[in-house]
C-alpha cells in the first residue's frame, strides 16, 4: 500500500443541531485520487472545508503526512503541501494566464513581497510557474488574459496555480463543472495526469468521470458515509444504488 499523505478520523461538523458533517474517517494515498460523492446536501463541500481549514472541525482530527493538522487555518496548511481548487473558479481575471500562475509561484518564496526586486527576474518563481503551466496543459496560452480564456481554460488555470505552490495532496471541488465533452476530456486526461506524483480528493458530479478516475470512492449522504471503497464495489452496492447512483450505474 503506497503512503497516506492526507487521513481524517472520526470528522464532525455542527452548525447548532445539525451534523453537515458526522463521523467520517478517510484516507488518501500517494499516486491515488480519491473520489467522494454524493446528492447535493450530502457534506462534501463541507467536508473539503474540513481537510483545507477553511472550516474548523466540531470533532475529530486530520493528518497531512506525519502532522496533525487539526485546527490550523489555511494558509499554514497550504504552506504543508495542500492545494485546493474551488467550485467557483478563483483567478485574477484581469491578467495573464502566465502573470496568474507566477503570483502562485511567488507565494511560496520566504519573502514573497520583495518590492525592490522584479518578480520576473525571481529564477525559481518563474521556473516553479513554467512547470505548472506546462503540466496543466496551457503552454500555448501563456500570454492570453485570463478573463478571456475559455472555462475549461479557466479551470486548468487553477489547477496551475495550485501546482505552483508544489503541493503534494490536491483537493479539487467539482474541476469538471459546467464543462463541455472536450473540455471535460482534456481535465480528465490531465487528472490522471498529475496522480502519478500526487495524491488528489476529487468531489465530483460527472459519474462517468468519476468511475474513469477514481481508485476509490466515498459515498456521502445526509453527512455520513454509506459506503466506502473501489469503483465495482460501489457499483454493486445496493444501498448507494438506491440512495444515489441509480440503476444506469
Amino acid at each position: 500500500m503506497s503512503e497516506v499523505l492526507l487521513s481524517a478520523q472520526h470528522l464532525t461538523k455542527r452548525f447548532g443541531g445539525l451534523a453537515a458533517v458526522n463521523d467520517v474517517s478517510l484516507d488518501l494515498h500517494r499516486k491515488q485520487i480519491h473520489a467522494v460523492i454524493g446528492p447535493n446536501g450530502a457534506g462534501k463541500s463541507t467536508l473539503t472545508n474540513l481537510l483545507s481549514g477553511d472550516l474548523p472541525p466540531s470533532s475529530g482530527s486530520v493528518r497531512l503526512g506525519d502532522r496533525d493538522i487539526t485546527g490550523w487555518n489555511p494558509e499554514k496548511i497550504s504552506r504543508q503541501g495542500l492545494g485546493r481548487s474551488y467550485q467557483k473558479t478563483n483567478i485574477f481575471l484581469p491578467f495573464t494566464v502566465w502573470e496568474n500562475v507566477r503570483l502562485a509561484a511567488q507565494s511560496r518564496q520566504p519573502h514573497a513581497l520583495q518590492w525592490l526586486s522584479r518578480a520576473t527576474h525571481l529564477r525559481a518563481v518563474n521556473d516553479r510557474a513554467e512547470r505548472a503551466i506546462e503540466l496543466s496543459g496551457l503552454e500555448n496560452r501563456k500570454q492570453a488574459i485570463a478573463g478571456a480564456t475559455s472555462h475549461g481554460e479557466q479551470r486548468q488555470l487553477e489547477i496551475a496555480m495550485t501546482l505552483a505552490t508544489e503541493p503534494q495532496v490536491l483537493l479539487l471541488d467539482e474541476p469538471l463543472a459546467g464543462m463541455g465533452v472536450a473540455e471535460a476530456e482534456r481535465m480528465v486526461a490531465l487528472l490522471l495526469r498529475l496522480k502519478t506524483d500526487h495524491g488528489i480528493l476529487l468531489v465530483e458530479h460527472d459519474m462517468d468521470a468519476v468511475f474513469t478516475l477514481a481508485d476509490r470512492l466515498t459515498v456521502m449522504v445526509n453527512g455520513q458515509v454509506i459506503a466506502s471503497g473501489t469503483p465495482a464495489e460501489i457499483r454493486a452496492d445496493a444501498g448507494v444504488q438506491a440512495a444515489y447512483l441509480g440503476e444506469e450505474h
